[in-house]
């Protein structure tokens, strides 16, 4: 597709000069960095699927034409209560934000929290508010020039969120952050995370469609996890089966820190995300889980990217998916060693279950390792559920249906015991249940 747009589409130079003109109390390097963004979208080709990363996945049926920019204007306040929360059921939260549209229409945080200088708020409010802060490290780890999604999330994200957890201040309750898309809207929210040295925090992070109707995201995530900070993110992905999903995600962790990122990819028409993580600082640890189901014709494709730059470091991902139907996952994961980064602790794994023969999953895990004293492993498996497991589950009592359903939260349970959050665990496994159907 050419990357010349037209005035229908909403993405031409005076729609998001209306765009910028809404966002009046923005500080001027942030305008500035949005207009050079916009630049970059104007001159950008959209991916191809000549290119490595795109090759499987077709976005041809996308259109342009069928989204525009998001809009300042009111009138979303009170939607956000309309679709209950997956995540946040039974949790003490000590913050809340929601949004819809990209517009933020709650926020919430513990007035204890504030005083001890917890930041917790719409992101493009507070970048005026703490321009200092917000400016340091706003598209610092994600870069706008990857690719044409990624330069227009930079130009035009919109509502989004910012943590930010001062020296030593730990959280002892989690905090919840909720994005909803409304029948053909888009959202572009950034979500920005600062831990500084020390801090502890637990972020859940959710989004859901308020309608099955078409509609866009566009989106990016920034974690900075300094020296010795711990962080706890959950990502669940549970746009309607309408929607495409882009997004761009990175955690930066220091030396001595500890992160545990887990997604949960459910929804969404089709997804392109690339994830990424660096371990930046000596003796940093990170551990990323990932629970994937797809259904009907629903394509999700995850790029991993577990980058050792310092020593003595240990990642360890473990992705696994289930599919039903015609849907089909690709993964593709990297683990790469820097020169300097001796001592590496190098792990990543993906399993797939096959629910139906027309379902189909791709993975590719990958090593570009340039240090010599590393450990660094990889794998990936792909099978069907095995009969003779249903006919046991059967010969105890349970019908087809349900013992198909005991076997494939059997197949995530690797992963449920890595999650410490006991609603993350329960909210994942009871919507995997849901979808499962006989076969």
């Amino acid at each position: 597709m050419s990357a010349t747009l037209t005035r229908k589409s909403g993405f031409d130079q005076a729609s998001f000069d209306t765009f910028l003109a809404a966002r009046k109390n923005e500080p001027a390097w942030l305008t500035a960095q949005r207009q050079a963004a916009w630049q970059r979208f104007l001159d950008m080709p959209m991916p191809n699927r000549t290119e490595e990363e795109w090759m499987r996945t077709d976005i041809r049926l996308f259109k342009w034409d069928n989204y525009a920019l998001p809009q300042a204007t009111a009138g979303a306040t009170g939607e956000a209560g309309e679709l209950p929360a997956l995540l946040s059921q039974g949790v003490d939260l000590a913050g809340h934000i929601a949004t819809v549209d990209s517009r933020v229409t709650r926020t919430d945080l513990d007035p204890a929290l504030a005083k001890q200088g917890v930041i917790f708020g719409a992101l493009d409010e507070l970048a005026s508010k703490h321009s200092d802060l917000v400016q340091k490290h706003l598209f610092q780890t994600i870069s706008p020039d990857v690719d044409r999604f990624a330069a227009l999330h930079a130009a035009a994200w919109s509502g989004g969120a910012l943590l930010y957890v001062p020296k030593g201040v730990k959280l002892d309750r989690p905090l919840h952050h909720f994005s909803q898309l409304a029948a053909g809207g888009i959202d572009t929210s950034h979500l920005l995370v600062i831990l500084e040295e020390g801090a502890e925090a637990t972020l859940l992070s959710e989004t859901a469609s308020l309608t099955e109707s078409n509609a866009l995201h566009c989106g990016g995530i920034e974690l900075v996890v300094n020296a010795g900070a711990k962080l706890r993110y959950v990502n669940l992905q549970n746009w309607g089966h309408s929607v495409w999903h882009f997004a761009h995600q990175k955690a930066v962790v220091g030396r001595g820190a500890q992160l545990q990122w887990t997604i949960g990819a459910l929804g969404a028409k089709l997804a392109k995300v690339n994830q990424h993580v660096a371990l930046a600082g000596r003796d940093a640890h990170a551990q990323v889980n990932g629970v994937m189901f797809t259904e009907g014709k629903q394509h999700l494709t995850y790029n991993t990217l577990q980058h050792h730059e310092a020593e003595n470091c240990k990642s360890d991902l473990l992705y696994k998916g289930a599919l039903q139907d015609k849907s089909r996952l690709v993964w593709r994961g990297m683990i790469k060693v820097d020169v300097g980064a001796q001592k590496t602790d190098g792990y990543q794994r993906n399993d797939n279950l096959m629910l139906s023969a027309d379902s189909r999953a791709d993975s590719i895990p990958g090593l570009e390792i340039e240090a010599d004293d590393v450990r660094c492993t990889h794998g990936a498996t792909a099978g069907r559920v095995d009969e003779e497991q249903i006919f046991y589950c059967q010969s105890r009592g349970l019908t087809r249906k349900e013992a198909i359903r005991t076997v494939v939260t059997g197949f995530f349970q690797q992963v449920f015991d890595r999650i410490t959050i006991d609603s993350v665990r329960e909210a994942l496994g009871e919507a995997i249940r849901r979808r499962v159907r006989d076969f």
